[in-house]
């Protein structure tokens, strides 16, 4: 063969090589290597990617998924909500048990036999002596009392507060009781006490305690005006009467409201001197502290010498009404 002819056939053999190179590379055809045509696609292992790079590419494209979270990330918000409903439920909760619990107890109800029929300007000595209590200072309740209604026991010290309180007729629904108006007691003051199923919780018994606080006179002896002291009107079921009023130490039961009896029993029992003039009731003489004296003659209802009360709790008395109510009778 001539060198021209080895020339072509090279030359042709390169140009098959070429294509057949081209055709493999656009998937047409068979690659060729330098020994002849490569392995048909079927031949070569099912799976597995024809070149390195598009491996690399399908692993990538693949989601990489971390750890799964726990219940409490699942859940933290409603946790969360959940625990700061029960705090607020809690508080709520103390704070309700807080003012609705008893400030006081009491082992045994006051019953004394019932006070004959009296006429207003009796002689007869109203009410019933009650056993002393004591007269201790506290804080807060609550506090166990041997009798109810109480007319003596301890008491809350903080004036025009807790105690002794604002003198004036507290609603059946007001907030207060022994340990608040015991101390009102103390200095000589009158409590006047209903039941909630007597009538003084009904509108037209309302209408009458303020017809009566209208009209209430100075004490007997101190004379210590309307308001500053008396009458504290509230309401107390713990007793077996309708009605009860109270002084220190001495309790006067009444099954219908009578103001003229209770202005009685106010005016003999709640100030008192000994058989030598010195002052007895109350215990705690903060508005006056009469001596005694051999040259006194001791009257229950007479006016005796004054004094300048310390400071106490006063408010203006109410304006009076026009008209009061009329007396009923006494408990049989």
């Amino acid at each position: 063969m001539s060198k021209e002819s080895r020339h072509a056939a090279r030359l042709a053999r390169e140009s098959r090589l070429r294509g057949a190179a081209r055709k493999a590379e656009a998937g047409t055809g068979p690659a060729v290597g330098a020994e002849g045509a490569a392995p048909p696609a079927a031949a070569r292992p099912a799976g597995r990617p024809t070149s390195g790079v598009g491996a690399r590419a399908g692993r990538r494209a693949q989601p990489r998924l971390g750890p799964k979270p726990g219940v409490l990330e699942r859940y933290r918000s409603l946790i969360v909500t959940v625990a700061a409903v029960a705090i607020v439920a809690i508080a709520v909760g103390y704070v309700f048990i807080g003012t609705t619990s008893a400030s006081y107890t009491c082992s045994s109800q006051f019953n004394p036999s019932p006070t004959p029929p009296l006429a207003p300007g009796s002689s007869t000595q109203l009410g019933f002596f009650e056993e002393d209590m004591g007269a201790a200072h506290i804080v807060a309740g609550p506090v166990n009392y041997l009798f109810c209604p109480p007319a003596s026991g301890s008491h809350i010290n903080q004036p025009g507060v807790a105690g002794p309180i604002i003198p004036r007729l507290y609603k059946p629904d007001d907030k207060v009781g022994p340990t608040n108006w015991i101390h009102n007691l103390e200095h000589g003051g009158l409590v006047v006490l209903y039941r909630n199923d007597s009538t003084g919780a009904t509108s037209a018994g309302q209408q009458a305690f303020r017809d009566y606080i209208g009209q209430f006179p100075a004490s007997p002896i101190c004379k210590v005006p309307a308001g500053s002291l008396s009458p504290v009107i509230a309401r107390f079921d713990d007793m077996p009467h309708a009605f009860a009023a109270l002084v220190w130490d001495r309790v006067f039961y009444l099954d219908t409201w009578d103001p003229a009896l209770v202005n009685q029993f106010y005016l003999t029992e709640s100030e008192r001197l000994d058989s030598q003039g010195a002052m007895i009731a109350p215990p705690e003489k903060a508005y006056c502290n009469p001596s005694a004296r051999p040259d006194v003659v001791p009257s229950a209802s007479a006016p005796a010498a004054s004094g300048a009360p310390s400071a106490e709790p006063a408010s203006a008395p109410p304006a009076a009404p026009s008209a009061s109510p009329e007396p009923s009778a006494a408990p049989s």
